[in-house]
């Protein structure tokens, strides 16, 4: 991924390359440096790690719950120029809410000045990225997938504790990865369960900064409301479920803010 882009880059910067969507030879000396701030909400409720370990949240379905951990993981974060071109980030950040890790994301990258269509992201890795294996920080934090499940990595772990019908203190994994059918080992049927999460147009002048927020209790309640009863646990190796966690996080994320 990175190889590609920076060729692509390196050509479009600095030669006259033939293309129809020739960056002009002097934006280099216009660029600017993007960066991204992940913050977490309950609905309208600032959510931090100071929030987690105590059963204080109550999703859709009216389940009393609680946030032990959550790491997601963004990959792709692309600038649609009004020209045609893209600029991609070729970089991938792991969102660690429990450390307050990578919370803000500083590219390295400088883009253009100018005008652009769409500025995007992707939750979790495409298929290419995935099962690319050379990501030596995402295997030493135990993010790959089992290779029964066809390997690759995690896209999110939300962990806590609920109270089930029973009254009882219990845990819940909710764990998004590609959906995979493992019915047949030696064939396993996958469905693609990444997304591209779109923060519109924006006019760039100067070094800006993009306030990204995710509502977690966005994930338990549209089009699927989540009941925690039935669905708590062993989610990884369950297709339809995986889909259902893809479904609902086509509205869990929005630009909050812009800053430049």
């Amino acid at each position: 991924m990175k190889k590609l882009f920076l060729i692509m880059t390196v050509c479009a910067l600095f030669f006259n390359c033939s293309s129809d969507n020739n960056v002009p030879l002097n934006v280099f000396e216009s660029n600017v440096n993007p960066t991204f701030n992940f913050t977490h909400t309950w609905d309208e409720t600032s959510v931090t790690n100071d929030d987690f370990n105590t059963i204080s949240f109550t999703n859709a379905n009216g389940d009393m719950m609680s946030i032990e951990r959550l790491r997601y993981l963004i990959s792709n974060i692309t600038f649609h120029h009004e020209d045609g071109t893209q600029y991609v980030i070729p970089d991938y950040l792991l969102v660690d809410l429990n450390s307050g890790e990578n919370l803000t994301f500083e590219s390295n990258f400088d883009i253009p000045k100018g005008n652009y269509t769409n500025v995007t992201f992707t939750f979790g890795f495409n298929n290419d990225d995935n099962y690319n294996t050379s990501y030596p920080d995402l295997n030493s934090a135990s993010w790959n997938v089992p290779d029964m499940l066809g390997g690759g990595y995690h896209y999110m772990q939300l962990e806590g504790k609920f109270i089930d019908n029973t009254d009882t203190e219990i845990g819940y994994q909710y764990h998004a990865i590609r959906a995979v059918n493992a019915t047949d080992p030696d064939n396993l049927v996958f469905q693609d369960t990444f997304f591209e999460v779109n923060l519109g147009e924006t006019s760039i002048t100067n070094d800006i900064t993009f306030d990204i927020s995710m509502n977690i209790a966005a994930w338990f309640k549209n089009p699927n409301l989540w009941d925690l009863n039935n669905l708590h646990s062993m989610m990884m190796p369950d297709f339809d479920a995986q889909v259902m966690i893809y479904n609902n996080g086509q509205d869990v994320f929005s630009l909050s803010g812009i800053n430049q």
